[in-house]
């Protein structure tokens, strides 16, 4: 149930059930003809005017993405780690294991390892029952990791993690048993300042290794380009809307372990 409440509370300060609540409060205001209903209408559109445009949502994302670029290249370790939440499980009419958004974290660990990074590779992630259910995801990498010439010896799967606090405690469990070291962190760039933070604190010798980046140079110069551009830019859509919903939600699940104690 905790787990359950820990993914239902933070959808209300995201900005699509922000603006839901300040609707609901503008239809209860108008029920009871109060002077006030303007003011609740107006504060769920600045909401959506805010986080729904560019210069929000890739503001608040580079804030995330550009803290652990790797300022040379990557170093060897004795395994390579990547963290859940990459993949959609085989189910019908989905032919096989599909890659999710941030299904880059598989494929550039598979390109870390070819490369000779390190010699295995452990996928931790399991698979909430009520958010869809499905195979585990740490099986579900290992079937793609398989499909990109990975040997299965190689890889060592984790299956028993439903957030990033998991996947850093039971990882920590197998660098144990393993005698590994030091490990190259593989997660989506937005996601990894969470994950640095909750690995280390573990004292597990992680070395980041972000993928997945939103925001690129380009994303950030596209509206200076021109003014049509910037127009658009400021007229709020779907998707920056969604890249603002996943950057709160990092910083949410930041101010969440640090309260608990977890970095």
């Amino acid at each position: 149930m905790s787990l359950f409440f820990s993914k239902l509370l933070p959808l209300f300060f995201y900005p699509l059930g922000a603006t839901c609540f300040c609707l609901t409060i503008a239809l209860v205001l108008w029920w009871i003809k109060s002077r006030w209903t303007p003011a609740a209408i107006g504060t769920a559109l600045i909401i959506l005017f805010l986080s729904g445009n560019a210069w929000t949502s890739n503001w608040l994302a580079q804030s995330l993405e550009w803290q652990n670029i790797p300022k040379t290249e990557l170093p060897t370790a004795d395994a390579i780690v990547i963290l859940g939440g990459a993949t959609r499980s085989q189910a019908y009419p989905r032919p096989d294991v599909d890659f999710a958004d941030s299904g880059d974290r598989v494929w550039y660990g598979a390109t870390l390892y070819r490369a000779g990074k390190a010699p295995k590779i452990i996928v931790s992630g399991g698979r909430i029952t009520w958010k869809g259910g499905g195979s585990p995801e740490s099986d579900d990498m290992t079937k793609l990791l398989v499909g990109m010439g990975v040997p299965q010896q190689d890889i060592i799967p984790e299956a028993n993690s439903f957030n990033t606090r998991d996947n850093a405690v039971n990882v920590r469990q197998i660098l144990l048993t393993q005698n590994f070291k030091t490990i190259l962190l593989v997660t989506s760039a937005m996601h990894m300042p969470r994950s640095m933070a909750i690995f280390k604190h573990l004292g597990i010798n992680a070395i980041a290794a972000p993928t997945d980046y939103r925001i690129s140079q380009l994303e950030l110069d596209q509206p200076n380009r021109q003014t049509e551009a910037a127009i658009l830019s400021f007229i709020p859509n779907e998707e920056c809307l969604s890249l603002t919903t996943q950057s709160i939600r990092e910083y949410i699940g930041i101010v969440v372990y640090k309260l608990r104690g977890w970095l």
